[in-house]
């Protein structure tokens, strides 16, 4: 498969100069140049649309863009990345997240009726996907609580209130020699909590902790791809088996519109196709997501983790520096409130973001603000006489993801979707997505100053 550099692609070079004649093009009068732009530069998922008619560019700028992918290897590594071949190649490992989805929801499960209280921790993957699952869709009982930081007072909160024989402790680390894990089980052990169970791809360690269940997943599983798995325990005792089997059903349902679409009518590629042009030829080197609907209120966080850890890469899968722009900044948080907080520097800062808004169908009035704040990125105000400090260029990019509702299977094609977009980016920029070897030296740099070295 093809390692090469992306910029040795001659549509890489044939984008660099397509990409001067887009320097000063603006949105309101391509709008106003085809008034069938809103129709055409759109394509469907199962349950989702994606409108990236607001985005800078057009039909020739999407064909070179496929000249990209394809001269990249995309359709050879994606068949790789679905028949389970070893594409994690720094850890020698398949990425064996789909493959976890296609399975059945945790069997044996704790009974939740024993329990008052569930306190699940875990950091990283093991947190952010099953907190984001519960937080969306959980019930009131029993009370699910999360816990990822070393601080001790999140773990005090998580446990307020709480008697020992009637919790349950998910201990959830795939290697379990995660630190801060660790150290909170420890810490409730010795305050007195014996109910644990361990979600782990490493069930021994979990048993000489004391665990006396344990519900085991592959080590193949990174932990950022890991809510499809054992890993979320939590958060299918809170959201229940049947919510949770949905989650993976449209997990599943994106998995085959990403394996089986073409490319340009394909919404992952197609978002990881623009996301590039964006990052390496327009220049833009941050980007916002943005839902408007308060179950998914802790979804760029997780968004955060998947792309940045996954794509944030200084070294293509050859060893080799690599000379061009990999992942931005992601950022995110729900869209009204977040509308009286950043979106200042979105529309008049000096450095441009794109924005992803995903409108959830919760009701008219939220719709009717995510589509004002995209077409004041886009069209900006345009009007000269107004005072500098009210002028609004405009000329922002964004893509619009609109779902006809926010259920779990909605939440499971949402999460499968940015998966394979992440992915079809590591495929362009000729990088490693499944291995985060950058977040190692600062544990390690911890441990010798905890130890006095």
């Amino acid at each position: 498969m093809n390692t090469t550099p992306p910029t040795d692609c001659p549509a890489w070079r044939k984008l660099q100069a397509h990409a001067e004649s887009w320097r000063d093009a603006r949105l309101g009068e391509l709008f106003a140049g085809d008034p069938q732009r809103a129709r055409t530069m759109r394509a469907e998922a199962p349950g989702l649309r994606l409108d990236y008619s607001r985005q800078r560019l057009g039909a020739l700028t999407l064909r070179l863009l496929a000249q990209l992918a394809d001269e990249r290897g995309f359709e050879q590594w994606r068949s790789a990345l679905f028949a389970g071949e070893k594409i994690n190649s720094t850890e020698d490992r398949a990425a064996g997240h789909i493959a976890a989805r296609r399975q059945a929801p945790v069997a044996g499960l704790p009974d939740p009726g024993r329990y008052a209280r569930i306190v699940n921790l875990g950091t990283g993957g093991s947190d952010l996907g099953p907190r984001l699952l519960a937080d969306a869709f959980g019930a009131h009982a029993p009370d699910v609580r999360f816990v990822a930081n070393l601080d001790p007072l999140e773990l005090e909160r998580a446990i307020a209130g709480a008697q020992a024989d009637s919790t349950l402790v998910v201990v959830a680390s795939k290697t379990f020699t995660t630190q801060e894990t660790l150290a909170n089980a420890n810490a409730l052990r010795q305050k007195g909590f014996r109910n644990f169970v361990a979600a782990t791809a490493n069930p021994g360690a979990a048993r000489r902790f004391g665990a006396t269940e344990v519900f085991e997943f592959s080590e193949s599983v990174g932990g950022r791809y890991s809510v499809w798995s054992a890993a979320s325990l939590a958060a299918q005792i809170a959201i229940g088996a049947e919510a949770f089997a949905e989650f993976l059903a449209g997990g599943r349902e994106m998995d085959e519109h990403f394996r089986a679409e073409p490319l340009l009518e394909n919404v992952p590629a197609l978002m990881a196709l623009v996301g590039a042009w964006n990052v390496n030829f327009l220049g833009m080197h941050a980007h916002a997501v943005l839902p408007y609907c308060h179950r998914l209120r802790l979804l760029p966080a997780y968004l955060q983790q998947l792309e940045m850890e996954s794509n944030g890469k200084r070294v293509d899968r050859e060893g080799r520096p690599a000379g061009y722009a990999t992942c931005p900044v992601v950022f995110g948080a729900e869209g009204t409130p977040s509308q009286h907080s950043f979106h200042q520097l979105l529309h008049q800062g000096t450095a441009p973001v794109a924005v992803d808004f995903i409108d959830a169908a919760v009701n008219d009035v939220l719709t009717a603000n995510l589509r004002a704040q995209a077409n004041a990125l886009a069209l900006g105000t345009g009007d000269a006489a107004l005072p500098p400090h009210r002028q609004h260029p405009g000329n922002r990019p964004s893509s619009i993801l609109t779902f006809r509702s926010c259920t779990p299977r909605d939440l499971g094609r949402l999460i499968a979707l940015y998966e394979h977009k992440v992915f079809a980016q590591g495929v362009l920029w000729n990088i490693n997505s499944f291995d985060q070897w950058g977040v190692e030296l600062g544990k390690q740099l911890a441990q010798r100053i905890m130890e006095g070295r």
